[in-house]
C-alpha cells in the first residue's frame, strides 16, 4: 500500500480541523457542506478512493460545528481515518434525493441556522433546504479559504516533502537535457522519476519547454526539439500526500554564454527585490512592485500563489490588481513565487521558489540551484 492511499496523520488532520472549526465559528456556520476535493481532504484527511474525480456541486462531506462530527461520501472504509465512524459514511447514488435524505439524517441538520457550501448547482440549491429546513444557505468557501491560507506546522512539514519530491524529479530531467532531446522526452523523464519515487500525480502538465528567443511569453515555435544555446524552462509540480509542491528552473542546453549569464544576473536582481517584500504585513501588490523596481515587465502568470492542498490563497497577479492590493502576507503562508526575465535573441529565465512566510521574514523551502553548478 502506498502513502497516497493512507489517511493523513492524526496531527495533520487534527490541526486542520481545528482551523476549520474556528473559521466556522468566525463565519457563524453551524454546518459546512463540501464538494471540492481539496476542502474534503483538508477536513477529513481521507484520500478518497473510487470517487477521486472533482464534483464541486455534489455534497460529499459534511462538518457539524457543535459536535465536530464528519460525514463523508465513501464507497468503503479503506483510507478513511478511524475518527470518522462507519455509520458516518454514505454511499454514491445517482438519485440526488437519496443523497439529500442521507444529509437530512445527520444529527444537527434539522436545527442548523446557517449552512455554508463551497459550491452549489441550481439543482442542489433547490434540494439542500430539504436537508436543512431551518437554515440560511451561505458561501462556505470563504471560511475554507481563511482556514487554508495559513498552514499548520504539520502542513509545512508536508509541503517540505512535496517540494523535495518535485526537486528530485526535476534534477533527473535536467540531467537528461542535451541538444536534440525533445520537450516531450524531458517531460516523460520528470514524470517517470516522480512516479518511481512513489508519487503518481503531477500538479501541472507543462513540465519542460524551450523558451522563445523572439517572444517573451511564448515557447519556441516548431517541434520542441532542444538546440545548443536554447534556454529550457522546467516547471516541476507534484501532488505528494495531498500537498502540491512546485519549483521552477531554467537551464541552458550547452555552455553558459555571456548573454545567458547577464540574463541570470537580471533574475538575481529581480529575486532580490521580491525577497525584500516577502515578510509579514506586506501587501500582495508589493510583489508586483518588485518587477517595476527591477525594470522587468510583469508576467502573465501569477507572481505568487498559495501552495497547499491545491491552489490556495493568496493569488497575486498583474491581471488582478485590486485583489493583489487587498492581500496581505501572514506568517504561516506558503507561496510559490515566480521570477521571469526575457531578452530578445537569448530567451527567458523562469524561476519559481516555494517560500514560507515566517514571523520575521521568509524561508525558501526549495534548494535546487537556479543555474548549472559553477556558473
Amino acid at each position: 500500500m502506498t502513502a497516497e492511499v493512507l489517511p493523513d496523520s492524526v496531527a495533520l488532520r487534527g490541526g486542520r480541523r481545528e482551523r476549520a472549526l474556528a473559521q466556522m465559528e468566525a463565519h457563524d456556520l453551524d454546518v459546512l457542506v463540501l464538494g471540492r476535493q481539496a476542502n474534503i481532504r483538508y477536513i477529513t484527511g481521507a484520500p478518497q478512493l473510487w470517487v477521486a474525480g472533482t464534483r464541486p456541486f455534489g455534497p460529499s462531506c459534511v462538518l457539524v460545528r457543535a459536535t465536530g462530527a464528519i460525514h463523508l461520501l465513501s464507497t468503503w472504509d479503506e483510507g478513511v481515518p478511524e475518527d470518522i465512524p462507519h455509520e458516518n459514511l454514505y454511499g454514491i447514488s445517482w438519485n440526488p434525493t437519496n443523497t439529500i435524505a442521507n444529509l437530512a439524517r445527520i444529527d444537527g441538520a434539522a436545527t442548523a441556522r446557517r449552512v455554508g457550501t463551497d459550491a452549489m448547482s441550481p439543482l442542489f440549491a433547490q434540494l439542500l433546504p430539504m436537508a436543512f429546513p431551518k437554515a440560511e444557505l451561505v458561501d462556505g468557501e470563504l471560511a475554507m479559504r481563511a482556514a487554508r491560507r495559513i498552514k499548520t506546522p504539520d502542513e509545512v512539514a508536508a509541503l517540505r516533502t512535496s517540494v523535495q519530491v518535485a526537486e528530485s524529479a526535476m534534477a533527473v530531467a535536467v540531467a537528461a537535457l542535451e541538444s536534440g532531446v525533445s520537450e516531450q522526452t524531458l517531460t516523460g523523464v520528470l514524470l517517470e522519476a516522480m512516479t518511481a519515487g512513489g508519487y503518481s500525480t503531477p500538479a501541472t502538465q507543462d513540465v519542460a519547454w524551450v523558451t522563445s528567443r523572439e517572444h517573451p511569453w511564448r515557447r519556441v515555435a516548431g517541434s520542441g526539439g532542444v538546440q545548443t544555446g536554447d534556454l529550457v524552462a522546467f516547471s516541476a509540480g507534484v501532488l505528494a500526500c495531498g500537498y502540491v509542491g512546485e519549483v521552477g528552473r531554467t537551464y541552458p542546453a550547452g555552455p553558459v554564454t555571456a548573454a545567458t549569464e547577464a540574463l541570470y544576473g537580471r533574475w538575481d536582481v529581480l529575486w532580490g527585490n521580491l525577497a525584500r517584500r516577502l515578510h509579514p504585513g506586506a501587501a500582495g501588490s508589493e510583489l508586483l512592485d518588485a518587477y517595476t523596481a527591477s525594470a522587468e515587465p510583469l508576467p502573465p502568470v501569477p507572481v505568487a500563489h498559495g501552495l497547499g492542498l491545491g491552489f490556495d490563497p493568496p493569488v497575486v497577479s498583474a491581471q488582478l490588481p485590486a485583489t493583489a492590493a487587498a492581500e496581505q502576507l501572514e506568517p504561516g503562508m506558503v507561496l510559490a513565487v515566480t521570477g521571469y526575465v526575457f531578452e530578445p535573441g537569448v530567451g527567458a529565465v523562469f524561476g519559481r521558489e516555494a517560500v514560507l512566510i515566517t514571523e520575521d521574514g521568509h524561508e525558501v523551502l526549495s534548494s535546487s540551484p537556479l543555474r548549472p553548478e559553477g556558473n
